[in-house]
């Protein structure tokens, strides 16, 4: 639900792999759909000063560098101090933006949010959460990419975290949290698996089991936790078979004239569903367990992709997901530290 309160996002102008233009054509979206949103637009002065000229809830912030696609992500982040990631990153540290949208290197955006923007305390590794576009409802997979090694007590917060920005964001109540796993029973799964199951049915009230991959697409979970080199490689093959997929049915669309006549009256109810599946639709890939909004757009992101993520950020700040995350890591914290202290004076007792 819309909440009309008045947020400030950077936004970087310079990210993305369809220019300024395409970016600040999201911006004026954005703009015309949220009445009390405020934009920074941080980006070379000649792309961002002629568009916050000529709008009343624009501000420039120019920069002088670029963080390039290819570049080393730590690297880049150290050495280009007046780039648009890390100014935007910046802005938000400081207090000047609540939050911070790019579709540029999301390893930039992950670094500077970690180095810049600060972890949320108690956590002990943000984590890229994507929501999918699930068959029965929306199901948000984490991590998919910001945690290629992980210990399994971090799916644990992860599963925290991607509880409430379900929760906040997307309205589920009590969202069902499952492990991606190779098998649905308990015992199912190598070593790290069979730890983290443990941990989850221990502290996370919503822990419904184990999610096979067959199953992460049908609506089963809200949430469903892994690894991030596993998130990471099972995200990108569900886009390229939805693409692959898509070309499939075009092409038998496009086989016969029966079958282009047939087209021609599924063609509204085909678009309803390529934007169903669209990664526009979400606009972007929360990361969640550092102070403050930031969303990670696509490279391609296109206008109408940079506007969603720019309202994603903005409901992000508005539903103070980073607080409700820092309350919930310090409350599972303080319910383990006072378990740990019951069960030391039952032992002296004994």
């Amino acid at each position: 639900m819309f909440v009309a309160e008045s947020v400030t996002i950077a936004v970087d102008v310079m990210g993305g792999d369809l220019g300024p233009a395409v970016v600040l054509g999201g911006v004026s979206q954005a703009l015309q759909a949220d009445p009390d949103l405020h934009v920074v637009l941080v980006g070379a002065a000649e792309a961002v000063e002629p568009f916050a000229a000529s709008h009343d809830r624009a501000r420039a912030q120019a920069t002088t560098e670029v963080i390039e696609m290819a570049e080393h992500p730590a690297n880049a982040v150290r050495t280009k101090k007046d780039s648009s990631i890390v100014v935007g990153c910046r802005l938000v540290k400081e207090g000047a933006a609540q939050g911070f949208f790019s579709a540029g290197s999301t390893g930039a955006c992950l670094a500077a949010a970690t180095l810049v923007v600060g972890r949320v305390k108690g956590v002990k590794r943000p984590a890229l959460g994507q929501v999918l576009p699930a068959y029965a409802r929306p199901c948000l997979l984490i991590d998919v990419g910001a945690n290629a090694d992980c210990k399994p007590e971090y799916l644990v917060q992860f599963a925290q975290m991607g509880a409430v920005y379900m929760e906040s964001i997307m309205g589920v109540e009590n969202p069902r949290v499952g492990l991606l796993n190779i098998g649905a029973e308990d015992t199912k799964g190598d070593e790290f698996a069979q730890r983290a199951h443990g941990l989850l049915a221990d502290s996370v009230p919503q822990f419904a089991g184990n999610c096979e991959g067959g199953n992460l697409m049908a609506g089963d979970f809200d949430v469903v936790v892994c690894d991030g080199f596993t998130g990471n490689v099972c995200l990108k093959t569900i886009e390229g078979t939805a693409k692959t997929l898509f070309k499939y049915v075009k092409d038998a669309l496009m086989g016969s004239l029966a079958s282009k006549l047939g087209a021609l009256l599924v063609k509204g109810d085909l678009s309803a569903l390529k934007a169903k599946l669209s990664p526009e639709t979400y606009g972007g890939t929360p990361l969640l367990g550092v102070k403050g909004a930031v969303i990670v757009g696509h490279g391609s992101s296109n206008e109408v992709a940079i506007a969603n993520g720019i309202a994603v950020a903005a409901t992000t700040v508005r539903a103070n997901v980073a607080g409700v995350i820092a309350e919930t890591v310090a409350r599972t914290a303080a319910a383990k530290a006072a378990s740990g202290e019951g069960e030391a004076a039952a032992s002296d007792a004994r």
